[in-house]
């Protein structure tokens, strides 16, 4: 389920109130909000972003990531930019997205309720201790 609290009709979604539980995100909609936690970019470079950060595992197709940045603009969690970013070849089908600050917070909130998640099953013995280090 995308989080969405936008109405039919309406332009954009109302903030994120501080504090509020969001509804959980989609995989494909918080992989591409993880993209754009850096900066903004192009369709197919999210793409490459999720497939290198998760090694492989998960890939995400032009069907899914187009309909998910659709529901994405719809809901106010990201917005088209008019230019290319960083000196980058402007090529007119590109089309190069950011994080807005409601998503910035969805993102954050979806991050925190993962988070809660992983150290529950680390208590309940799913996962190893964590140690020092990164991955």
């Amino acid at each position: 389920m995308v989080l969405s609290t936008a109405r039919r009709g309406r332009a954009a979604a109302a903030p994120l109130p501080e504090g509020e539980p969001a509804s959980p995100l989609t995989p494909a909609v918080f992989h591409i909000m993880v993209a754009l936690a850096e900066g903004g970019a192009h369709g197919y470079a999210i793409m490459q972003d999720v497939r290198r950060v998760t090694g492989g595992e998960m890939k995400l197709g032009p069907g899914t990531l187009y309909r998910s940045i659709q529901r994405m603009l719809v809901d106010g969690l990201i917005q088209e930019l008019d230019i290319a970013l960083d000196g980058e070849q402007d090529d007119d089908r590109r089309r190069y997205y950011r994080l807005t600050p409601r998503g910035l917070a969805a993102a954050r909130a979806e991050a925190r309720r993962l988070s809660g998640l992983v150290d529950a099953a680390r208590a309940r013995k799913l996962l190893a201790p964590k140690t020092g280090g990164r991955r």
